[in-house]
């Protein structure tokens, strides 16, 4: 079923809340960012703002490598059977994908590690408060609840 989607190009059920809650994550981040900015708090701005972006980007590393995952078990569940006389050559990949999917599981394993990172060089350079990093994080965790919702809502009408 998957595999049909695939090669008829089509997005994936649940493509579309992926999507919204990408885009909420960067909204809710930076209308938060914007408030602190009306409240004369141009350091918590900037660390809501970094925050929810370093939130993003995590969601985008984890669907990124999570969607990477998928495309090999659903491409080596559908590959054909080799002939014996192919045993012994390794399956011809390109140079590209074969790169592009190893940075996939690199980004989706260290994931964590680059938000703290990413934490880190915000908060040492450009001098914000940690809990306004760390509150920006959660712009992504707000997303997902309004999408959740919004999902929910939809279907009840």
């Amino acid at each position: 079923m998957i595999g049909q989607w695939q090669k008829s190009g089509a997005d994936l059920p649940g493509e579309q809340v992926l999507q919204r809650i990408a885009m909420l994550t960067l909204v809710f981040g930076l209308a938060t960012a914007i408030v602190a900015m009306a409240l004369d708090r141009a350091d918590w701005a900037k660390g809501l703002a970094g925050g929810a972006v370093l939130g993003w980007l995590n969601f985008r590393w984890l669907r990124r490598g999570i969607q990477t995952i998928v495309n090999a078990a659903t491409a080596q569940a559908e590959a054909p059977p080799t002939a014996p006389q192919d045993a012994g050559q390794p399956p011809e990949k390109s140079a590209k994908s074969g790169v592009s999917a190893a940075g996939s599981y690199l980004a989706l394993v260290f994931r964590y590690a680059l938000v703290a990172l990413g934490a880190y060089v915000i908060f040492v350079y450009l001098h914000v408060p940690l809990v306004s990093i760390g509150l920006g994080l959660c712009a992504l965790i707000a997303a997902i609840m309004t999408a959740s919702v919004w999902e929910v809502v939809k279907n009840v009408r």
